[in-house]
Parts: C-alpha cells; sequence; structure tokens
C-alpha cells in the first residue's frame, strides 16, 4: 500500500471514529435532557390511570360572604399559656420577659433560663423587696404579634435584634431600650464549602452582594426564613434590599431587583428547622442561621462556611407599656446581672459572644420602612410567578366534630393570606373525592366561591386521602396546560389517617417526578403519617392542635402564598 493511499485511508478512520463519538456524546447529552421530561410524560400517563379508578364528582360551589378587612393578627392568636414558662418567679415582686427561643430554651439554647435562675436564687433586693424573674419562651416575631395587637403584653420583651422593637415603636405600646445586648450573637450565611469556594473563584469575596447576585444569575440555591415569623429572615430581607438601594431599601429599584432575585430563591421556609432539612437533602446549597446555632452543629462546621451579614443580634431588652418605676428597676437590675463576666463567658461555652469585631455597615432602619418591606416580601416573593394552590381536606368521620369545626375556622381566617394574583382550588374527601371548587385565580368572585364552600364542608365515611392528593395533583396538571406559568403546591389537611383508597407507596413516585411540594397541617392528627407525604419533597408538616390551629395555619399561608 503506498503512502497516499495509507493516509486518506487513516483520515477516513479517524472521522468516522470522531463522528461516531460525536454521535455518541450528543445522544447522551440529548438523552440526559430528555429523560426527566419523559418521566415527567410517565408520570402525567400513571396519574391519568389513577384518576380514572378513583371516585370523583364535581360538588356545586357556594358563595359566601366575604370580610374585606385585614387579616385580625390579635384573634389568630391562641392563649399565651401555648408558649411555655421556663423561668418561674419565686417571689411576688416581679417582672415577666417574653425571650427569644435561641436563648431561654433548655440545654445550649438555654443560656438566659440558666442565669434568669441564677437571678431569682440570688434573692436581689430592689426598692426594698426581694425581686424575680418570669422567662416564656417565644419567638421573636410571634412575640411581636402579641405585644403589638395588645394580646398579651409582658413586662420587658427580649428579641433576637433590634428590628422587632422598632416595629413595636411603630404601631404598638410605649417602648423602651434598657440596654442594646444581653449577649452577642450574629446572622450569617452558610455556605458549603464546595459552592463556597466557587463562588469566591468568581466573585473574590462572599457578602450579601455577591450572593445576591449569585442567585440572580442562577449560581447559588440559597434558602432563607419567613421574615414575618424569623429574626434571621427578616434581617436577610431588609439586608438584600438594601444591596440594590442603600437608601431606600423600598425604592422601585430595590424592588424591581428583588423581584428577579426571587425568581430564583428555591425555598422560602417557614422554620429553621425545614430549612436545615431541605439543606441536608443536597436541595440548597446555603441558608441563613445564626452564629450561635451553627457553633452548636458539628455536622454543620465540618462542611459549610459562616458568613454574617446584617445588623447584629445581641438581645437587646425592653420594658414595655407604661410601667411603674418599682418594675422597671426591677429589670434595669436584671440587665446588670446578666452582663456579669462569669455569664458572658457561660454565653461563649454556649455558642454566644462569638465574632465580636463584626460590626453592621447599614444604617439605622425605622419601623414602618420594616413594615413596608414585609408588605413587599408577601407581594414579591414567589418572583414573576404565581401559584397555583389547591387545599386537600378531610371530611371523613373522623374528624367530625371540633377537628372540622376547626378546619373549617383555620381556612376560613387563613384564606386572608392567600394573594388575589394566586390561583387557589378546593378538594374534599372522605371515601371518595369531590372537587369542590375547580382552580381559578383568587379574585373576589373564587375568594367568595372559596368561602363559601368550606362553610358547606361536613364530616362522614371513610378516609380516601392519598385518591384525594391524585385528584390535586390531576387538577394542578390540566391547569398548567393551560396556564403554564404557575408555581404548583398543594395543602393537605388532615388527621393523618388512611383506611380508603390508594396507599402512599402507590403515590409516592408520582409526587417524587412531579416535584409538587405538598403542606400538611394535622389536626390531632398521626403527625408521622403525614410528615412522611410533606417529607418528599420538602415541604413543611405542622402539627396543629385545636388550641392554635388558625395562628398556624395563618402563618403558614402567609409563607408559602
Amino acid at each position: 500500500m503506498n503512502k497516499t493511499k495509507f493516509f486518506f485511508i487513516s483520515l477516513l478512520i479517524v472521522m468516522i471514529v470522531f463522528i461516531g463519538v460525536y454521535a455518541g456524546v450528543s445522544f447522551t447529552a440529548n438523552l440526559g435532557k430528555s429523560t426527566n421530561q419523559v418521566t415527567t410524560e410517565n408520570a402525567a400517563k400513571q396519574l391519568n390511570k389513577m384518576y380514572d379508578k378513583i371516585s370523583v364528582v364535581n360538588g356545586t360551589p357556594v358563595k359566601g360572604q366575604i370580610d374585606i378587612n385585614p387579616a385580625d393578627v390579635a384573634s389568630s392568636l391562641p392563649d399565651i399559656s401555648k408558649f411555655p414558662i421556663t423561668v418561674n418567679n419565686t417571689t411576688d415582686y416581679f417582672v415577666e420577659i417574653f425571650s427569644s427561643t435561641e436563648k431561654s430554651g433548655s440545654g445550649v439554647d438555654g443560656w438566659l433560663t440558666d442565669v434568669a435562675n441564677e437571678f431569682n436564687k440570688a434573692q436581689i433586693v430592689v426598692n426594698g423587696k426581694t425581686a424575680s424573674v418570669k422567662i416564656r419562651n417565644i419567638a421573636s416575631g410571634t412575640a411581636t404579634d402579641y405585644i403589638k395587637s395588645g394580646k398579651y403584653v409582658p413586662d420587658a420583651f427580649t428579641p433576637s435584634n433590634e428590628l422587632w422593637g422598632e416595629m413595636i415603636k411603630s404601631g404598638g405600646p410605649k417602648i423602651q431600650l434598657v440596654t442594646k445586648s444581653l449577649v452577642g450573637n450574629v446572622p450569617g450565611i452558610v455556605i458549603s464549602k464546595k459552592k463556597y469556594d466557587a463562588l469566591v473563584a468568581k466573585y473574590g469575596s462572599i457578602n450579601v452582594n455577591t450572593v445576591t447576585q449569585a442567585i440572580s444569575n442562577n449560581e447559588f440555591a440559597m434558602g432563607y426564613t419567613d421574615p414575618f415569623a424569623s429574626s434571621t429572615g427578616l434581617n436577610f430581607l431588609v439586608t438584600a434590599l438594601s444591596t440594590w438601594d442603600n437608601k431606600n431599601p423600598i425604592s422601585e429599584k430595590a424592588v424591581q431587583e428583588f423581584e428577579k432575585f426571587q425568581t430564583n430563591v428555591p425555598f422560602i421556609a417557614s422554620t429553621t428547622i425545614q430549612m436545615r432539612d431541605a439543606a441536608k437533602s443536597g436541595m440548597l446549597d446555603g441558608f441563613v442561621l445564626e452564629y450561635q446555632t451553627f457553633q452548636n452543629a458539628p455536622e454543620l462546621t465540618n462542611d459549610y462556611v459562616f458568613t454574617p451579614f446584617g445588623y447584629r443580634h445581641d438581645s437587646p431588652l425592653y420594658a414595655l407599656g407604661d410601667l411603674p418605676v418599682v418594675k422597671l428597676d426591677v429589670i434595669k437590675r436584671f440587665a446588670e446581672f446578666v452582663t456579669q463576666a462569669k455569664y458572658q463567658q457561660a454565653a461563649k461555652e454556649k455558642g454566644f459572644n462569638g465574632l465580636e469585631n463584626y460590626k453592621s455597615e447599614l444604617p439605622a432602619i425605622d419601623g414602618n420602612t420594616l413594615s413596608s418591606a414585609q408588605k413587599v416580601w408577601k407581594e414579591k416573593k414567589n418572583g414573576s410567578k404565581p401559584l397555583a394552590a389547591v387545599f386537600v381536606t378531610d371530611v371523613s368521620g373522623s374528624m367530625d366534630g371540633k377537628p372540622i369545626s376547626r378546619l373549617k375556622e383555620s381556612l376560613l381566617k387563613g384564606q386572608k393570606y392567600l394573594g388575589k394574583e394566586n390561583r387557589i382550588g378546593l378538594v374534599s374527601y372522605s371515601n371518595g373525592v369531590t372537587i369542590n371548587l375547580p382552580i381559578a385565580k383568587y379574585d373576589t368572585n373564587q375568594q367568595s366561591l372559596f368561602v363559601g364552600t368550606v362553610g358547606t364542608l361536613q364530616a362522614g365515611g371513610g378516609t380516601a386521602t392519598f385518591d384525594a392528593i391524585a385528584v390535586a395533583m390531576k387538577m394542578l396538571q390540566d391547569y398548567m396546560v393551560a396556564d403554564p406559568n404557575v408555581k404548583p403546591i398543594i395543602f393537605v389537611l388532615s388527621d393523618g389517617e388512611t383506611n380508603a383508597g390508594h396507599s402512599l407507596k402507590d403515590i409516592r413516585g408520582l409526587i417524587e417526578t412531579l416535584q409538587i411540594p405538598i403542606y400538611t397541617i394535622g389536626y390531632n392528627a398521626d403527625i408521622q403519617a403525614l410528615q412522611s407525604i410533606s417529607s418528599i419533597n420538602e415541604a413543611a408538616s405542622i402539627n396543629a392542635d385545636t388550641d392554635d390551629v388558625v395562628y398556624k395555619i395563618s402563618n403558614l399561608l402567609n409563607v408559602q402564598m
């Protein structure tokens, strides 16, 4: 074989191999791109087959009278006894203090509990009488709801940060700052080390500004907590808004940038626990957390990097209302007591008083601006996509009596948080499933139909929970054919029992593939059964007993809708 012929044959072989490899790579890439689509299509077909086997009837929606007044926070708040007293007063001469949960619980979260007990043991005399304190463990946002609404106002309040004090100033009882800090703490963004290194390589440093850029560019999946309830969530919200307009965090520019940013935020958590569970599942690259909590979680300190942001969380102490001088003196004496060196060292051992050199560069912010920022979040948190939600209500015999009454009450009060741009439907189930209200935009007409139809729900019969979930998924799938620009979501309100129809095993694969989050609210429930449904796509499961379900579901709907 001459050299020329050999050269052309070799060239031909190389070309054939190259084409084959390229075709194989292209095929593999296209296969990867289409796998999820094929799986979703198969799931939709399976769902259709399952739906055909379920006994489904169409109910007749009934119009009801709607209340156009804003949601009444005070009426939904449970009795204050729902929130535990972790330190009881030991004398009749005492002050009651609301305290944020990271310091007034037990164990590593019990620093203030321990110090308050020491204060009471010391039998300190103030104005000729032996003084003591009572500490109530309550989240800062919830405590602010009680105080601002006037439903229950303690003598003093120590939230995680000063933002809540500013909100009370703008629309609550008289409030006086006693001390800016009982103990030191800092909020931060916790980022997996791998993602942290990648962001540093691209942006040079990590701060809220670079994090918001990375999220807006869809390079970083981060979650944060409800800014109506969580101190860290509220802090992150106003800090993020300030990155777009430091002088006016609620300006048109800041709001527009926030809406773009929110489009790429995959997760808003009702609680820190829910957010951490989502991170463990690999759903998130990062999330927000206080430094004290981070320090006490070795599974986080080993694999994540903490970057502080925003306003410090130094547990200020406020006196509330028109207190007599004698009570104010007790509060001041308690503030002096807890700042003793030995108690501050004890705090350090529980994770507090770290990162003491961190100082916020943000300007002071007033309560009216904070309330406006919360309103912006409520209106823009879903980005450019409205939600399409189906409420799945258990009307089986086991819900008869108080559970069905509380379910209806919680829906009727909670519906004020649903948002006019969202799409809402309603399903009820016992042995079979009834589509009480097809999905439609939650305008005044749909709101009237929702309110009226909820009022007609009656309990009786078996419990086909998973049949009802399948029907809700089918409703959402069908709706999204006509309006694909929505985010689907399901709320299941039940006692958790299932004794008819399909099982969780039958439907789990469909829930996973279609990736519709299912939030569950239990009424005197088998909460483990409900958690098994919600955990599939990292949604929350609320164990709401008959005393506080109205408040809990209102909070859940405020966050998710």
